[in-house]
């Protein structure tokens, strides 16, 4: 019941365009609907249909193919014109067949065989409410998401190269900080800001990290546009293509220029011999309170146990002064971490910071009320007049909100992911469940096989998208009960190509897997596949494991066409498919872990 009632409430949020030369009929339908959507607009021929479209943008046109004067068909290619994703219906007699070809050809959403009767007009707006509504609902996570990126770029230093190390990105912070502008930094070198004071083995060790794709994080030196300089803390990733190879660079900064600056000021002042001893103390407890209130400080004794915590560090931990002091590091530890991993990683960084080196990172820890913190920190050995390390002082910055965002970023696009994804399967009137299940079954499949962990996640991240393509074909040969004729078949299989084409121009990795995930998995084994009709590996392996990940959900649930099989039913099926329609080595992994994809399916089954 309550299923129904989210369908007819995804009714009534859609606009209307009724187009009918017959004044009856067109009263008829509006009579019907006017209490089920938001706004009906009527016509009367198509050029007045025009302009009323023009006027009101409704999200859908109901149109018959036979008007006065120019027709339906040549009032919907206009209106594809102003919004090539308008859904359009088309209302014929069973003597209009000539113009069907047309209308498939416009990508019209469905069309409807006079006499109209109204539970066939209901169930067909229903279908495709939901679907505007979902669009709608993506492009609105879409914004969302293009305005998350702005606010990091706003609080960033951002930069992109090319692998020679030419500038391709800036963003405002960066020409701030430099004081050149965009266009006098896009198709430069890098090296244009370069400080001659940083060493060049700096830049030596940074070009072998990030060449070797890996994170390379240090401190550089760089010159501003007028001569002066200014310090920044640096994180540089490459960013790979689908196949691991390396597209470009990105880089991160953050300003620690007055920081440095202080550092280097007590460093030099502390050498210098000729100060006075209450002098020396006096401008020592002066730099001490400036970093105290500059930065969050902790400091742990050999034995692990807290020695000092300064009021910033009681600020985003919870814990006052009274209840650290003397208690294990532990007590802070991120619940959500293993233990002896926890461990591991502490006696690996305890054990370089006894031999001298300053140890930098991440790290996250658990606040008094339970919640999880994120740090950026620097931990210095402290030694007494000996040199003997007596304990160890950690200067952190909070990095909560930037991990946060971050993370919701991630989420938001994995959102947007599965909702275009769900696009393609509600006109096809299957659940979203379907695209999270078989995204859920390739990522069991692509790890069993052992695919690297990078791969991995791209295929789960781009799977859901592997029927996009059915945006492109019309209701009436999607939704066909029974079966398909040849014509109908040969639209149906075109899907496949339809979705490699949107999504085939994307510079961005989960979009490019996704492209190959919609052109490549329907192909079968033995060449009897389409739409190429690839054999073997040729077949490329993310394709291989979604047809098996799809048809194995698909054969487990309700279609317009079937019932859901028998979980016997379709094991017996994928195994005697092996080596014909399926990669044999991804069945024998698929068989020896079934219990696994068993239980994904019953962890997101359908709830109707």
């Amino acid at each position: 019941m309550g299923k129904k009632k989210d369908i007819l409430k995804s009714l009534s949020l859609i606009t209307l365009l009724i187009v009918e030369e017959n004044k009856k009929s067109r009263d008829k339908m509006t009579a019907f609907l006017k209490d089920k959507v938001k706004e009906i607009y009527t016509a009367s021929n198509a050029k007045e249909g025009l302009t009323e479209y023009k006027k009101n943008m409704p999200d859908l046109v109901i149109s018959d193919i036979k008007l006065p004067q120019e027709d339906g068909i040549w009032m919907s290619k206009e209106i594809k014109n102003i919004d090539k994703n308008v859904k359009i219906i088309f209302i014929t007699k069973l003597s209009d067949s000539k113009y069907l070809f047309d209308a498939i050809k416009l990508h019209v959403d469905d069309y409807l065989v006079k006499p109209i009767e109204c539970d066939i007009l209901q169930s067909s707006l229903l279908n495709i409410a939901k679907s505007i509504n979902l669009e709608k609902k993506s492009k609105q996570i879409i914004n969302t998401l293009e305005q998350y990126k702005d606010i990091v770029d706003e609080r960033s230093i951002v930069s992109k190269t090319d692998l020679r190390g030419v500038i391709t990105y800036v963003n405002k912070p960066f020409e701030d900080i430099s004081g050149y502008d965009k266009s006098e930094l896009i198709g430069r070198p890098h090296s244009l800001i370069r400080h001659e004071e940083t060493p060049k083995e700096i830049f030596e060790d940074l070009w072998k990290t990030i060449l070797s794709k890996k994170t390379w994080h240090g401190t550089i030196k760089n010159k501003k546009k007028n001569g002066n300089y200014y310090i920044v803390d640096t994180i540089i990733k490459p960013i790979l293509d689908i196949n691991g190879n390396i597209e470009e660079f990105i880089a991160l900064r953050n300003d620690i220029t007055d920081l440095e600056e202080s550092k280097e000021y007590f460093k030099n002042q502390s050498e210098k011999s000729n100060l006075d001893l209450k002098e020396s103390i006096k401008k020592a407890t002066i730099y001490k309170k400036a970093i105290d209130k500059c930065n969050i400080i902790l400091r742990i004794s050999k034995d692990r146990r807290i020695t000092f915590a300064n009021d910033a560090f009681c600020k985003i931990s919870g814990f006052s002064k009274k209840e650290l002091i003397g208690k294990p590091y532990l007590l802070i530890r991120d619940k959500n971490i293993d233990l002896e991993e926890y461990e591991k990683e502490i006696s690996k960084m305890q054990k370089s910071l006894d031999k001298g080196n300053i140890v930098e990172g991440r790290i996250s820890n658990s606040a008094k009320d339970g919640s999880v913190y994120y740090c950026k920190y620097t931990v210095f050995p402290i030694e007494d007049e000996k040199g003997n390390i007596i304990e160890y002082m950690s200067i952190r910055h909070d990095i909560t909100q930037i991990i946060k965002l971050h993370t919701e970023l991630e989420e938001t696009q994995r959102e947007v992911i599965y909702k275009l994804g769900e696009i393609g399967e509600t006109r096809s009137k299957e659940t979203g469940n379907h695209v999270k299940r078989v995204a859920e079954y390739s990522k069991v499949l692509a790890r069993k096989i052992g695919m690297p962990e990078n791969e991995v996640k791209t295929l789960f991240a781009a799977s859901p998208m592997h029927d996009i393509g059915k945006v492109g074909i019309p209701d009436s040969i999607l939704n066909k009960p029974g079966k398909l004729n040849p014509e109908e078949w040969e639209f149906m299989q075109s899907h496949a190509e339809i979705g490699y084409n949107i999504l085939k121009s994307s510079n961005r990795p989960i979009l490019k897997a996704a492209a190959i995930i919609s052109y490549t998995h329907h192909e079968k084994w033995n060449g009897k596949g389409y739409p190429r009709g690839l054999k073997k590996e040729d077949i490329h392996i993310y394709g291989r494991i979604t047809a098996v990940a799809d048809v194995f959900d698909a054969l487990g649930s309700d279609r317009c066409y079937k019932k859901a099989w028998e979980t016997e039913d379709i094991l017996t099926f994928l195994n005697t498919q092996s080596g014909k329609h399926f990669d044999p080595d991804l069945i024998k992994v698929f068989m020896e872990n079934v219990n696994e994809f068993l239980e994904i399916r019953e962890k997101y089954k359908d709830n109707f």
